[in-house]
């Protein structure tokens, strides 16, 4: 993961609209639902950056995230079937991500499998770990949240419907 962290800016939110508008238009589904969420991976512009590139090129098809951050946020915990849409660092959205599988447990709990999703350094548990305790000590810290190793993750699978 990248060392430099430039601010999130904001989301742009008229930009997900339209590009909402162009993905049901692709899909002919007939429906009209909308996204559950528009959101960055990762807590800085060059972070975002890359893991979108990660998502765009195939590799990365999993993302965890604090269950503890989600609570002191106040935003629900993904659920199978969500549609999602996530941006680069600049806040424009890239792509249409369905959530198809999710697990609640502690951050110790991933598996080879699931980093390998991820798709994030060399894509081993042990570098994993070591990446997420980081991110995730890091980002509590921020928000005034304990950290401990076994700090509940939501462990999510998704595939991409759409990208631009």
């Amino acid at each position: 993961m990248t060392a430099t962290r430039t601010p999130l800016p904001p989301l742009d939110e008229e930009a997900a609209h339209a590009f909402w508008k162009r993905y049901l238009a692709m899909t002919d589904t007939g429906s009209h639902a909308g996204y559950a969420d528009l959101s960055f991976f990762g807590d800085s512009a060059e972070l975002a950056d890359e893991l979108i590139d990660l998502v765009l090129s195939g590799q990365k098809r999993a993302t965890a995230a604090s269950v503890d951050e989600f609570e002191h946020e106040d935003w629900p915990l993904p659920r199978v079937g969500d549609r999602w849409i996530a941006c680069d660092g600049k806040g424009e959205p890239r792509a249409v991500i369905e959530t198809v599988e999710v697990r609640i447990g502690p951050l110790s709990s991933v598996d080879d499998q699931f980093a390998w999703d991820e798709g994030e350094g060399d894509r081993t548990r042990v570098d994993w770990l070591r990446g997420h305790t980081t991110y995730f000590s890091r980002t509590h810290a921020a928000k005034g949240l304990p950290f401990h190793e076994d700090i509940p993750v939501a462990f999510e699978r998704f595939t991409v419907l759409h990208q631009e």
